[in-house]
């Protein structure tokens, strides 16, 4: 990639391309991968951005929503992954730093109210079905390996509830 590429604005013509690679991603991603439950536009999507919805199949988290933002730069995700924890916020907050070590491509991060998301963007230059498929899969493991973990943590009594139920 020639210098200056990653930093310089998309032309509306390689942005409207990429809104097609993407589209054409998800379709076939959506008729050949069993993780994906669906996809939309965001209809708030302001002029010149895209926005995409993507409803993902969990195990350890039934269904989570990733949300692609294609901007003149870069195509920013990130996911819900849980609210603020209600208790051991120290020892959660502690725990997203360790678990930020092992990701590549995106971290965890605190959002609005102090929820939990993890978030990433690569350069809008180098968006292909490679990388699509690299983000999808990053993120969908980051969310089945981190939370229950994560739930155990920062709602550690309504778990000891629970087991107690269930004894």
């Amino acid at each position: 990639m020639p210098e200056g590429e990653v930093s310089r604005l998309l032309t509306e013509t390689e942005l409207k391309s990429l809104e097609s690679k993407i589209e054409g991603w998800l379709s076939s991603s959506l008729r050949e991968n069993p993780l994906l439950a669906g996809f939309e536009r965001d209809s708030d999507e302001p002029a010149g951005e895209f926005r995409w919805f993507i409803r993902v199949l969990g195990e350890e988290k039934d269904i989570f929503t990733l949300r692609f933002m294609l901007r003149q730069r870069m195509l920013h995700y990130e996911t819900y992954v849980m609210p603020a924890p209600e208790e051991n916020k120290e020892l959660f907050l502690e725990n997203l730093l360790y678990r930020n070590r092992k990701l590549v491509g995106a971290a965890f991060c605190i959002g609005e109210e102090d929820a939990i998301f993890i978030t990433g963007a690569i350069p809008a230059s180098t968006v292909d079905e490679t990388e699509l498929d690299r983000i999808l899969g990053t993120l969908w493991v980051t969310v089945e390996q981190n939370f229950k973990s994560l739930l155990k943590i920062g709602f550690a009594s309504k778990f000891d509830a629970l087991n107690k139920e269930d004894k």
